[in-house]
């Protein structure tokens, strides 16, 4: 098997490159604007790991792979990050976050097709928005202002699904459309302002901790390696084409139990530093993830203590 990983420099294509790796050939492609080399140092002496520097918004830059066949194109690429302060974040490359969801979506489908290959879209939960549903499942539409901060990244995710369904609609592209709920563990970028590695980031660094609004508002946390399992499984999952799927982690919790795990794991806790909560910002968010279970016969397995203590170790190392 040939694999086409686009954004696979990043948190969570990086993971998901070097398990491909125990199954066929990798091409990682990746523009770099928020992926990292140090992410694919360890792939890059294996002889099935090929990385290539390119940007799936520019046509041009197809050169790169025309000459190459595969069986599966896996779109991950696209900024995140809550955080407007983030260099990394979908606030500052704004332009970019809409490109690579819409037009690279558009791109990439078109070159799965050409290939016959099965094309995978890496979506968000963030296309449930604030939702007035709760947990969210697949046929939730969702509630998303989308003129609002957020909405950038948001109404791109469900651009790139619309794209993804259309695609097998007219014209028969095997495809999978997942909606990743928020996933942590190694490699995730420190900085780029989502709770769990501000948290982590506050505590090694002994500034006080930000909480926008109460800390009241709920999240559910997938470890790395079970959201990587999903993706795996979904692959060759015919009963899941075009069908929005769910990965995530049911578990929820608020973000001050959150920092009760942490501070766990720490020893201790700085000082709360309390701020509004930003404009359309989630109160709860939780995955229905009965759909994964029943295609799949898939659930997280990683539980949060322990998850948390290997990527508070990961952060310790590389901070120190």
């Amino acid at each position: 098997m040939i694999y086409l990983v686009s954004g696979g420099a990043g948190f969570i294509g990086s993971h998901l490159c070097q398990r491909l790796l125990n199954s066929g050939k990798v091409i990682c492609v990746d523009n770099l604007c928020t992926g990292s080399l140090e992410n694919i140092s360890q792939l890059q002496n294996n002889p099935d790991f090929t990385f290539i520097k390119a940007d799936v918004t520019c046509e041009a830059d197809y050169s790169k792979i025309t000459d190459l066949q595969f069986d599966y194109v896996l779109h991950l690429a696209s900024p995140a990050g809550p955080n407007p302060q983030s260099p990394k974040s979908y606030h500052v490359l704004w332009q970019e976050t809409y490109l690579a969801n819409s037009y690279g979506t558009h791109l990439l489908a078109k070159f799965a097709q050409k290939n016959k290959a099965v094309f995978l879209f890496a979506s968000s939960s963030e296309i449930y928005g604030d939702p007035q549903v709760h947990p969210q499942e697949e046929s939730y539409h969702g509630n998303v202002n989308p003129i609002g901060p957020r909405a950038i990244y948001d109404e791109a995710k469900r651009l790139g699904e619309a794209i993804t369904a259309n695609f097998t609609r007219q014209l028969g592209l095997s495809t999978r459309i997942i909606r990743i709920f928020n996933t942590y563990g190694p490699k995730m970028n420190i900085d780029d302002g989502r709770a769990l590695p501000l948290f982590i980031n506050q505590v090694l660094a002994k500034k006080p901790i930000t909480i926008y609004g109460d800390g009241m508002q709920t999240r559910s946390f997938c470890y790395i390696d079970d959201l990587i399992e999903g993706i795996i499984k979904i692959l060759d999952c015919q009963e899941a084409n075009a069908l929005p799927v769910n990965l995530g982690n049911p578990a929820e919790i608020t973000l001050l139990e959150l920092l009760e795990n942490i501070k766990k794991i720490s020893g201790s806790l700085p000082n709360f530093k309390f701020t509004a909560l930003p404009q359309d910002d989630p109160k709860r968010r939780r995955p229905d993830i009965t759909l994964a279970k029943k295609l799949l016969s898939w659930q997280p397995k990683v539980s949060l203590a322990e998850g948390l203590q290997k990527t508070f170790n990961y952060y310790q190392a590389k901070i120190s």
